[in-house]
């Protein structure tokens, strides 16, 4: 047992599974896809998310506004929303900050992909605690669970502690929740049907 713990302990030391995932997703995703099913305490969201390197962004709403699209071109900094399926020649142009288009953790379009997420996780490790909490089965996934909470009071963007499911082969998370400083859950984002590198074409991102 105790040669167990001391060799769980040499890996630990060696590996940084955050600083991993971050290389990970500079390094070797250009693009992804993922079903968001995000819990907090202000709203349940199902999102089907679509994002291609520099930062194109698309959404499509089930819940809640089912029907409605967004895209978000980083380039010209304009996020397009059809808040409405049935009324497709109506489009908003809006600000990525708009308080429109801000999630309900507060986070802009530009903030929403996963590689701003790993950035704020490793923001927050810089003064914070790593720990493995071992492997987990996450949608049929083999995940690597990983907790990152800031020293004392320290938060980044209102968050305390970070618990991350990481799959094990590409280290994208499949599941986060998030924690404020006094313990309670902020969000809980559980990230179904992923593919990294899917074939999405620029004409993807854009509404007509």
């Amino acid at each position: 047992m105790l040669v167990g713990i001391c060799l769980l302990s040499m890996t630990f030391a060696a590996t940084n599974p955050i600083a991993d995932a971050v290389n990970n997703y500079r390094n070797d995703v250009n693009t992804y896809s993922v079903t968001l099913r995000s819990k907090s305490r202000h709203a349940t969201e199902i999102i089907k998310y679509y994002y291609k390197k520099p930062g194109f962004v698309r959404m499509e709403f089930v819940e809640p506004h089912n029907g409605a699209l967004l895209v978000y071109d980083p380039m010209k900094k304009v996020v397009r929303l059809r808040p409405f399926n049935f009324l497709k020649s109506f489009v908003l142009n809006l600000a990525p900050d708009d308080s429109l288009v801000r999630s309900a953790s507060g986070h802009t379009v530009a903030e929403s992909d996963i590689g701003a997420l790993l950035k704020r996780v490793e923001e927050l490790q810089k003064n914070g605690d790593t720990e493995l909490l071992g492997d987990e089965e996450v949608g049929g996934r083999r995940a690597l669970l990983v907790a990152v909470e800031g020293v004392d009071d320290k938060t980044v963007g209102g968050t305390h502690k970070y618990l991350l499911w990481l799959e094990k082969d590409s280290l994208m998370p499949l599941r986060v929740k998030a924690f404020n400083v006094g313990g309670a859950l902020s969000e809980d984002v559980l990230m179904d049907d992923l593919k990294i590198n899917p074939a999405l074409p620029s004409h993807f991102f854009e509404i007509e």
